[in-house]
């Protein structure tokens, strides 16, 4: 029987952690396949995924990019192979550890036999659940999220965050192609649209680490585009997507 759920793990310069991501996520009860959207990493990143696919030849996959084309349209790339390959439950999540992935069965859960369309691995829903982050960092994610829920009016504590499960009908119902957001404020448009439709969503509370391996992503510009995004999100017509 073919597996229902994937997961999408967007990668760059990832090669400390991608191998002992990919073990871990294929030893999870469950069977999850996994799809890594990698956009050209100088560090041979894309190279492990493909020796490691002769051990998951049926449940690895790679779509290769030809640079950093940003994280947005490397997820809307991923949901859209995805969503051609019949797959019923679709995850997004980090390459790095920060989110641990034996959660991914409890998002899987909340959507599956929870009732949930959209469950998020949530570091604010219970108080702040984060690990290892300096201080200033933190202030600045929780403030985002404060920010967004604020000029957005949208019950969701943790709005930027990167671990989702998507039931497949929100993902059909999105249009894909009207994201504009590239950086981490596409996590805050994904959101937005599947509330705005009217979807159920649940917020499954996590403990975020930070990363142990490789360098981080953020960037003043990834923050810049988010504060702008939310205030042209909030004049923007939400369409169900006629595809």
């Amino acid at each position: 029987m073919k597996a229902n759920r994937i997961v999408i793990i967007p990668t760059y310069n990832e090669k400390e952690n991608i191998e002992k991501m990919i073990h871990t996520v294929r030893s999870l009860d469950g069977d999850f396949h996994i799809l890594i959207v990698d956009d050209g990493s100088p560090d041979g990143t894309g190279l492990i995924v493909k020796g490691l696919q002769q051990t998951y030849p049926d449940s690895l996959f790679l779509i290769e990019r030809s640079g950093k084309l940003g994280l947005g349209t490397a997820y809307i790339t991923g949901f859209k192979w995805a969503l051609e390959h019949k797959y019923d439950y679709i995850f997004e999540m980090d390459a790095d550890f920060s989110h641990n992935p034996n959660d991914l069965t409890r998002l899987y859960d909340a959507c599956a036999k929870e009732g949930a369309d959209m469950s998020i691995g949530s570091r604010y829903c219970k108080g702040i659940s984060v690990k290892d982050w300096p201080l200033g960092r933190i202030l600045i994610s929780y403030g985002a999220s404060f920010y967004v829920r604020a000029i957005l009016w949208m019950g969701i504590y943790d709005s930027t965050a990167g671990f989702v499960c998507y039931k497949r009908k929100v993902l059909e119902s999105i249009d894909l192609d009207d994201i504009q957001m590239i950086g981490y404020g596409f996590q805050i448009e994904m959101k937005y649209n599947a509330w705005k439709l009217k979807f159920k969503i649940k917020e499954v509370p996590i403990v975020f680490t930070d990363r142990k391996e490789g360098t981080s992503k953020m960037s003043s510009s990834i923050f810049g585009e988010a504060f702008k995004g939310v205030i042209k999100l909030k004049f923007k017509k939400i369409n169900k997507s006629s595809k």
